[in-house]
């Protein structure tokens, strides 16, 4: 169902069953995949690719032009995954040709009003941003990460998989997966271990990753020592794996 006041560029593929509000303005190269909903007053602008049964509530802007002095107009885009949803006044650009040419949102993402997205982020699967949470350009965000409301992130920083930071927090180093971060400027909490638990991790895993974050960070070690020592005194679990290679692969430096 489309709205007689929406206005959309004859070159939008516009999927089946794929209703837009009263006063939208979808704009050429758009691409609205299956099942999706378009509240009104939405503006989508060009090269963006929505998947299959998102939602985009009232207000929101996706696709306009990145916020940075060096982009030159050229053709760069903006890709949603299925099934994620936009609430009011979320605003996503576009990536630009020297940071990857893509912002792309993750499959089942919910992003909260007043959430800012800046361009060539990237964000994982089941990622959630609380309102008014503001990514600088070339962000990483992991896996089931969850981003408090009225956050700030630094651009170029990455937000592993599981991490939970808190809200009003400002961020600008990497923060590891599975951990808690929170404050001004952010630093680390623990374990994210209510949310691990939510999302089915074993007492094992949980177990082993809390003694791998002791290792880490509470026994005074540089990273370098007590990655080494992590390695040789936790079980080599995926979970464990992945959480000193992130530290290990950090360009930025990490939260400690």
């Amino acid at each position: 169902m489309i709205h007689p006041t929406a206005i959309i560029d004859p070159s939008a593929e516009i999927g089946a069953n794929v209703d837009i509000g009263p006063y939208s303005i979808i704009r050429e190269n758009v691409i609205i995949g299956s099942g999706s909903r378009i509240e009104s007053h939405v503006v989508i602008d060009p090269y963006v690719t929505i998947g299959p049964d998102c939602t985009i509530f009232q207000f929101a802007a996706i696709g306009a032009i990145p916020q940075s002095v060096k982009f030159e107009g050229e053709e760069t885009y903006v890709k949603i995954g299925r099934e994620s949803i936009i609430r009011e006044f979320v605003t996503i650009h576009r990536g630009t040709g020297f940071g990857g040419g893509v912002t792309e949102i993750g499959e089942e993402n919910y992003l909260m009003a007043y959430s800012h997205i800046a361009h060539d982020c990237k964000t994982g699967r089941k990622v959630m941003l609380a309102n008014a949470a503001t990514l600088a350009g070339h962000i990483t965000i992991g896996n089931y990460a969850t981003i408090g409301g009225l956050v700030a992130i630094h651009q170029f920083v990455r937000i592993g998989d599981y991490a939970f930071v808190g809200g009003k927090s400002a961020v600008v180093k990497d923060i590891p997966p599975y951990v808690i971060a929170a404050g001004d400027r952010a630093t680390l909490h623990g374990l994210n271990s209510v949310g691990l638990k939510r999302q089915g991790f074993s007492q094992k895993t949980l177990s082993l990753l809390k003694k791998t974050y002791r290792i880490l960070f509470r026994i005074g070690l540089t990273l370098n020592e007590s990655m080494e020592r992590a390695r040789a005194e936790v079980e080599q679990i995926p979970e464990v794996v992945a959480f000193i290679d992130f530290i290990r692969n950090s360009q930025r430096g990490i939260t400690r």
